[in-house]
């Protein structure tokens, strides 16, 4: 294909990605008319369909697919690209984008954040919060922030949390009504808060550990939730047992609102890292919030997993 139609290419992928006419026309800067005229005259050099258009929505049909998972992450290598040189300046500025579970969103970003970003004026964070195991790359985030053990290993990790220990709790009204439960099995006659995988698809099942001994129980109850704050709260108005970060639990302890239940079970996971793609060209703006979010501790530096 001739070098002029680039931008023929880029155009596809910014409708591929949005699965909108609308949305892409106003990243490109171009009208629908354009935009449309655009992709009939690509369809038509390819000899091949490439989107499927209805009243109501855009998508890929399967050779639009294979040609947007094959340009995609090439463009976008070359935005990095002409990003990081871009940024190449004194000043830290531009917009960064981060995934993170909620818990690290509340624990970690935020309290960041807000003695961060009235330093630097010029720099624009966009934080998308879920619990699901993102593909950074493919979604186009500039880093994610997970827990150690759920960090891929092609990834650069940094550690920005201590190891974070969970915790079954329920409410005191709830343990009034049941025997308190001394031994994993006894899960099952309870009523538990579950949490659903989003990217899976599947209820998580408790991740259980004594000495050697480690266990994954499935559990039953009236709720689930892809939240692990929503299950706290269920949790609190006495719905039944929930498996949550200690942390989060630890005010309502104090406060008598909640009891912890097998404790020595509860296992410790490694803290929450920062991560991004290993040959990733970071801008000044991400470098200065990877050093804002750095664990303080000289064991855990930047490093390659």
């Amino acid at each position: 294909m001739p070098r002029d139609n680039y931008n023929d290419l880029l155009a596809f992928v910014a409708v591929a990605r949005e699965r909108s006419f609308t949305r892409a026309a106003a990243q490109l800067g171009l009208s629908q008319s354009a935009l449309s005229h655009t992709i009939r005259a690509l369809e038509a050099k390819m000899g091949v369909r490439l989107l499927t258009r209805t009243t109501r929505s855009v998508s890929p049909t399967e050779a639009g697919e294979r040609l947007f998972r094959n340009l995609a992450p090439r463009f976008g290598a070359i935005e990095a690209e002409l990003a990081a040189v871009g940024d190449l300046r004194d000043r830290a500025a531009g917009t960064v984008r981060i995934t993170a579970t909620e818990n690290a969103a509340d624990t970690i970003l935020w309290p960041t954040l807000v003695t961060l970003l009235p330093q630097h004026p010029e720099i624009k964070v966009e934080v998308t919060m879920d619990n699901q195991f993102t593909d950074i790359i493919a979604e186009r985030y500039d880093m994610g922030i997970r827990l150690g053990n759920e960090v891929a290993r092609d990834m650069t990790a940094v550690r920005v949390g201590p190891d974070m220990r969970v915790a079954i709790v329920g409410s005191p009204a709830y343990l009034a009504k049941h025997p308190l439960p001394t031994k994993p099995q006894d899960l099952a006659e309870h009523t538990c808060i579950n949490l659903r995988l989003m990217t899976q698809g599947e209820l998580y099942a408790w991740e259980l550990r004594q000495r050697e001994q480690r266990l994954d129980v499935r559990v039953e109850g009236q709720l689930a939730f892809n939240s692990t704050r929503q299950i706290l709260n269920a949790a609190l108005a006495g719905f039944g047992l929930g498996y949550v970060p200690e942390d989060l639990a630890r005010p309502y302890f104090a406060k008598g609102q909640l009891k912890q239940v097998l404790e020595d079970w509860c296992p410790t996971f490694p803290g929450y890292h920062l991560y991004y793609p290993v040959r990733q060209e970071s801008s000044r703006a991400i470098n200065v919030l990877i050093e804002a979010l750095r664990y303080p501790s000289p064991e855990n530096p930047l490093h390659s997993r």
